[in-house]
């Protein structure tokens, strides 16, 4: 190891990778898989979820704690929620450098090294790491070597494209391609004032600001804004937001477009929102549902989104995109 990356190695504090997720066990041992192969391996994986094998956790060179999502029983709410084992996760940690992963995410080699420095740099703000979407899944092939920390790169880069709804850093300055874990260089990190382009599949914080921040408003429910509500609220609290190139690659599942499958909770949500932010979020998707005549929403209302009716089989089924790459 050169004497850079050792002054590098005994400077570094320790990070929390915490991941949760029900029912998606082949993309979470994807991401333990590229988690153990890394740079550096995070002190501490906590995994909110009941239901993947112990024994299979036990087989990664990892310091995995998994932990039950248990919802309060006093609540109304039923089935996975994604704020709410968030912060388990995170009252859990027993580090301050916290990385939260969206479950099918599998990180570049030097994703934790990179984006955990740059945390314990800007201690303060808040930082997202630069996703590319996978275009298929995985074949059994590619999967064992991803296991086997042998799935290069190359192949990884590939199968992925940016998204081009999204704020993106290039090739070079995500040094995506840099296969040579001794390499130093730095990965881009640019400070930015558009809140909106957070979201949660990949991000890092420190313990003091996510608690300043109150985690994430557990009143939210089901898909949709509770990520944006956070980064509202770091905003407010004066808050840096930071995008990196650091890269995560998003494993590829289908979706609806529009996401018909979670019309309730987008309404519920949206409706949520504009209480506490008197502006609307996720208005692509709104102004979709309007146009169908599912919801009644205009950009400029002050009032609460009403649903109209329910979309039908058949509009479902038109709006699944099983190969698509992202919403």
């Amino acid at each position: 190891m050169s004497t850079i990356n050792s002054d590098m190695s005994l400077n570094r504090r320790p990070v929390t990778v915490i991941t949760t997720c029900y029912g998606r066990n082949r993309h979470l041992y994807h991401l333990l898989a590229s988690l153990t192969h890394g740079s550096i391996q995070p002190d501490e994986v906590i995994i909110v979820n009941d239901d993947a094998d112990p024994k299979c956790l036990a087989k990664f060179a990892l310091n995995i704690v998994q932990i039950p999502t248990t919802v309060n029983a006093s609540t109304d709410k039923t089935g996975f929620d994604i704020g709410h084992n968030r912060n388990l996760g995170a009252a859990r940690a027993t580090h301050d450098l916290l990385i939260f992963l969206d479950v099918d995410c599998i990180v570049a080699p030097k994703f934790i090294e990179q984006l955990s420095a740059k945390l314990q740099a800007q201690p303060d703000g808040l930082l997202m790491g630069q996703p590319r979407y996978l275009t298929r899944p995985l074949s059994e092939e590619e999967s064992s070597a991803l296991q086997r920390g042998t799935l290069s790169l190359t192949c990884l880069n590939a199968l992925s494209v940016y998204n081009p709804y999204r704020d993106n850093f290039d090739d070079n300055e995500s040094n995506s391609s840099a296969l040579n874990h001794t390499e130093t260089k730095k990965t881009a990190i640019r400070k930015t004032d558009d809140y909106g382009a957070f979201w949660s599949l990949c991000f890092a914080i420190t313990r003091q600001q996510f608690e300043q921040l109150g985690g994430f408003d557990t009143q939210y429910t089901g898909y949709g804004a509770e990520d944006t509500d956070l980064a509202f609220t770091a905003r407010q609290l004066n808050i840096d937001f930071y995008l990196t190139a650091d890269v995560v690659y998003h494993q590829q599942h289908s979706v609806y477009r529009p996401p018909l499958n979670h019309l309730n909770s987008i309404v519920v949500n949206a409706n949520r929102f504009y209480d506490k932010w008197q502006c609307w979020p996720m208005d692509g998707w709104l102004l979709s549902f309007a146009d169908m005549g599912l919801i009644d929403w205009q950009a400029n209302q002050s009032t609460s989104i009403t649903l109209i009716r329910k979309p039908s089989h058949t509009e479902i089924e038109s709006a699944h995109c099983p190969d698509a790459p992202y919403v």
